[in-house]
């Protein structure tokens, strides 16, 4: 496969055991970009990559030079997280897992509570289903003082994510928020959030709290927006009223949103 050639690669460590690979696919939905992270103790020779993102020659090239890839990991499904899933890993000769069993390659899907020891780090596999079906987090209680969380986009380094229905739903997704809020609250102080997109956030139990009040937030406004159209309104008339001032890129991820509050509010999630 021919590999389009961007800018080149941007990356910070941004953790003592994460070092943030942003790939060169700016845009309304990816915000700066893709955020691949590579995961490795101090003076580890392997390392573990979770999201390679999209097909992009310098920044899969930058990806494997952090030392032997000896794990791939994957948030979700969506393209600018997966595209180059397999071909990474084949490249590095690692195993790829994920929750869903069409992206692993050499290897058994990841469950909900498992334990991986790797490249010298433990993480913990936590399902934060909502924004799909397969989201997943992955905490690494040893990175820092309190830990660190990366969260794909279940939350984003700045503004909100969107609910991508009809694969996405809103009421596991509070509950994968409540999670995580409550993950945050235990561990003694702030817990560093590594997002999918955006820059890290330092605090996983005060921005989950901000994001169910979001969410609150929102469920009003779409039950305001009823009260005003009628209970049969369509998501398209929803949308209108309730997001007026999106920008007409991003449209159709607010109607995927208004969607699945909707199917929410009317009982049929």
């Amino acid at each position: 496969m021919h590999l389009p050639r961007l800018r080149g690669p941007d990356s910070e460590a941004v953790s003592p055991l994460a070092t943030l690979v942003r790939a060169p696919n700016p845009g309304p939905m990816t915000l700066d970009g893709t955020n691949s992270f590579v995961l490795r103790r101090p003076g580890s020779a392997g390392a573990v990559v979770v999201d390679p993102g999209p097909s992009i020659a310098e920044h899969l090239e930058h990806l494997a030079s952090f030392g032997t890839v000896e794990l791939v990991l994957l948030t979700h499904h969506h393209p600018d997280h997966s595209e180059a899933l397999h071909e990474f890993a084949r490249l590095v000769g690692a195993p790829a897992r994920a929750i869903n069993a069409q992206y692993c390659l050499d290897a058994e899907p990841i469950v909900d509570g498992e334990r991986l020891q790797v490249a010298g780090i433990e993480l913990e596999v936590v399902a934060t289903p909502g924004h799909t079906a397969d989201s997943v987090s992955f905490h690494l209680p040893g990175d820092g003082d309190h830990g660190s969380v990366l969260t794909g986009d279940t939350i984003l380094g700045h503004g909100t994510t969107i609910i991508s229905d009809p694969d996405g739903a809103l009421g596991p997704y509070l509950e994968s928020l409540r999670r995580l809020r409550t993950l945050g609250e235990r561990a003694g102080g702030p817990v560093a959030v590594l997002p999918g997109h955006g820059p890290v956030l330092r605090d996983l139990a005060s921005i989950a709290d901000d994001y169910l009040a979001h969410r609150a937030e929102r469920l009003d406004q779409i039950r305001d927006a009823l009260a005003k159209l009628g209970a049969e309104a369509t998501v398209a008339q929803v949308t209108d009223l309730v997001y007026a001032d999106t920008d007409a890129a991003v449209r159709p991820a607010a109607e995927a949103s208004v969607r699945a509050q909707l199917v929410y509010l009317r009982g049929q999630a």
